[in-house]
């Protein structure tokens, strides 16, 4: 979140410490009721959970000498992105945040509870979005993504078999960025390298052919996540004044992004490269996708590098996860958005835990589409894609 958009205050209380407003929700007060697990014969795959660093103290242990002088010498507290404000109703589900305080998903223990166990979930894929990104001082920033990843995988990944980590790197410093990856790209749960789906450059551009490389090397996906504070506005005209103007104009984020993927040639440069699209919904993918398609055919003499037409690479390389949902909850719609979609196998479940898309656990997601499809959300997409 940037410093000029504000998390609900007074004209919003009806909202605050997780009440909703509208007859028939549920409050803060209430338990989640009417949970159901998905059919057995599923597997669930979660391709979204995020395990947060609720305090910078919680890395010191990692961090050199010198660091741990710098950060209680300047009172630094934490990268300042602030993409998931405390005081909004949408950061943290009910119950998520330790009764002595912290953040929204930042205990294993709560985790288990809230996330796996509700699902019978085999695997879930961990995003920490602690935005290293936004801290100006590039070998702080480095040092910080090392002490995350490390953190990481002592208090998560190893008490924890059925997580999988998402590696946090300075991709502001690209070549830092790669290092990282090697550093510990062999490690076996981690799956994926995740960046904000905010940056100061857009992500085509030929800047991050480091990074790329680094992650096509050890094998993993790069996760595009919700969110980040590069310092430039979110939007295209400029700055929004409201925290609800953000949330809900990072799909357009999401689609510049996409664009400039294509655009640039990033798959024709690294034919192995994955990349997944996490919390950002899905819905408006299929008019991204017609759109790309129909200017591609009139100024394809303008990316010849382009060889194909930009849905083909979109099918071929990228995945997205369905948190938030992004279309109407009728099943039938969301069937027809698939459809648009003209594939199977791009759709991965997410739960988003412990963000606050949905009032019961069976709304995330409908378990009534035909099959296969049906399972290749739930987990076998996510299983291909990851190559669990």
């Amino acid at each position: 979140m940037t410093s000029s958009a504000h998390a609900p205050q007074s004209h919003s209380a009806a909202t605050d410490n997780g009440h909703r407003s509208g007859s028939g929700r549920r409050t803060a007060a209430q338990p989640l009721n009417g949970s159901r697990n998905p059919p057995s014969t599923h597997s669930v795959i979660d391709c979204d959970i995020h395990n947060e660093v609720s305090s910078v103290e919680q890395l010191i242990p990692y961090l050199a000498d010198y660091w741990k002088d710098y950060i209680r010498g300047s009172a630094f507290s934490s990268p300042s992105a602030n993409d998931y404000p405390r005081g909004a109703p949408t950061s943290g589900r009910p119950g998520s945040v330790r009764a002595e305080g912290g953040q929204a998903g930042s205990t294993l223990q709560l985790v288990r509870e809230q996330a796996l166990a509700p699902w019978n979930t085999e695997i879930g894929i961990l995003n920490c979005s602690y935005r290293v990104q936004s801290v100006r001082q590039e070998d702080l920033a480095a040092d910080l993504a090392t002490a995350a990843n490390r953190w990481q995988i002592d208090e998560w990944l190893s008490p924890e078999p059925r997580l999988r980590g998402s590696l946090v790197v300075p991709s502001q410093t690209p070549a830092r960025a790669a290092d990282e990856i090697r550093r510990f790209g062999h490690h076996p749960q981690f799956v994926q390298v995740v960046l904000p789906v905010r940056s100061s450059i857009p992500y085509g551009n030929r800047y991050y052919d480091p990074l790329y490389a680094a992650a096509v090397e050890h094998n993993l996906v790069v996760g595009i996540n919700f969110g980040g504070a590069p310092g430039n506005p979110p939007t295209p005209v400029g700055w929004p004044s409201t925290y609800l103007e953000e949330h809900a104009g990072m799909a357009q984020v999401f689609q510049s992004q996409v664009i400039s993927i294509i655009a640039e040639g990033v798959f024709d440069r690294f034919p192995d490269l994955r990349i997944a699209l996490i919390e950002g919904g899905f819905a408006w993918m299929p008019s991204l996708m017609w759109r790309l398609d129909k200017e591609w055919k009139g100024l394809r003499s303008n990316t010849p590098w382009v060889r194909r037409a930009p849905s083909d690479y979109i099918r071929d390389h990228m995945r997205l996860t369905v948190q938030p949902v992004g279309a109407p909850p009728d099943p039938r719609y969301i069937l027809q958005t698939i459809e648009q979609l003209e594939s199977e196998t791009l759709l991965m479940f997410a739960t988003d835990y412990p963000h606050w898309h949905y009032d019961d656990d069976s709304e995330a997601w409908p378990v009534n589409l035909p099959e296969p499809l049906n399972a290749n959300i739930w987990s076998q997409n996510a299983r291909s894609f990851y190559r669990l």
